[in-house]
């Protein structure tokens, strides 16, 4: 708890559910951000643009925050190969799950899907246990 930051918190949490809500009234799109991503490899030429103006807001917005005063920017402390082996596993488990915690978690559960319920409740079991045994099994 010593890093409990409820104001940063509230406003990331109000700026992401309005981000996703003006996505779906506007576009009609919901923001699962793997599928997002994977749109910006289709064939479809006009979806390529929003796409990728979404993706490059949610790097941009960390920055800023970054520069206001919420909080320092994260250090990663892996080298690149488990980086990357990260990222590969990561993208076959939001294929696999079919969508990625963004898009279960607060898009999915907002409409009332009990597939995203369940794809929500496995993620956080997931990282409950991860967290469990990386604290108190592993030295």
């Amino acid at each position: 708890m010593a890093n409990f930051t409820p104001i940063a918190s509230l406003l990331g949490g109000l700026l992401i559910g309005t981000a996703a809500a003006l996505l779906l009234l506007v576009n009609g799109r919901i923001a699962g951000i793997s599928g997002i991503a994977a749109g910006l490899l289709s064939p479809q030429a006009g979806a390529r643009t929003w796409r990728a103006l979404f993706l490059a807001g949610l790097v941009a917005g960390a920055f800023v925050a970054n520069r206001v005063g919420f909080g320092p920017l994260p250090e990663i402390a892996a080298g690149w190969p488990f980086i990357i082996l990260g990222g590969l596993l990561v993208g076959y488990g939001t294929r696999l799950g079919g969508g990625c915690t963004s898009g279960h978690g607060v898009c999915g559960l907002a409409r009332l899907s009990s597939r995203s319920l369940a794809a929500t409740a496995t993620f956080m079991a997931a990282g409950i246990a991860t967290v469990f045994v990386l604290r108190h099994l592993l030295p």
